[in-house]
């Protein structure tokens, strides 16, 4: 019987030999060249791929353990109006990653700007990579505790032309919401899943 081979992308090389700028706007767009080892020896041949560059950014599910409901936003977003009806998607507070900021720096900034409310403790959910074949962008997302009492209707920046509607949803109809498929963007889904996989021990994670 001949043995299977094995494969282990550990140990594989690649070379970046080029960069190059096509766009840059309010967002990039580069163009890069590669050459990577293969997975059954040798080296693949030099190719070229075209990278949208947004910046890494950190996100928060904000959670009001005490009266049991979600904190989340909703906007209009530009990227969703070629495949939904509504652009208008909701998700947790989210932000760009500025120089000098850590992640956490970023998601406490954007719940008091696009929520109104502040973050009393942090827990990190995961990181993860967008969409790694057409972007560099890496996420950090976390749980955030806050108190929902007293939150205003609306937020965001005008200058950043933000238009925010804040939602507080009991957590169980947050689960239900899951389940039927209202959630339809990665960040979102995410972050809901993990809370319905972890909510019999959430006391238990945050101390």
């Amino acid at each position: 019987m001949t043995q299977k081979k094995k494969f282990d992308s550990k140990a594989l090389q690649f070379k970046s030999l080029k960069k190059e700028s096509l766009y840059q706007g309010f967002f990039q767009l580069n163009r890069y060249t590669f050459k990577n080892q293969l997975f059954e020896g040798g080296w693949s041949e030099v190719f070229q791929r075209e990278i949208f560059e947004r910046g890494h950014a950190a996100a928060a599910l904000l959670l009001d353990r005490e009266n049991e409901m979600l904190v989340l936003v909703e906007q209009f977003r530009p990227g969703a109006t070629e495949t939904e009806v509504q652009p208008w998607l909701i998700e947790p507070v989210a932000g760009i990653i500025e120089p000098g900021e850590t992640p956490e720096d970023v998601v406490r900034r954007e719940a008091l700007e696009e929520a109104g409310c502040q973050i009393k403790r942090l827990h990190k959910i995961c990181e993860y990579l967008v969409s790694p074949g057409g972007t560099t962008e890496r996420i950090w997302l976390y749980l955030g505790e806050v108190d929902c009492q007293n939150l205003p209707e609306l937020a965001g920046l005008d200058h950043e032309h933000e238009d925010i509607l804040i939602h507080q949803i009991p957590v169980k109809q947050g689960f239900e919401m899951l389940n039927n498929g209202q959630f339809n963007n990665g960040m979102t889904l995410i972050a809901m899943q993990w809370l319905a996989l972890n909510w019999a021990k959430i006391d238990e994670i945050w101390r």
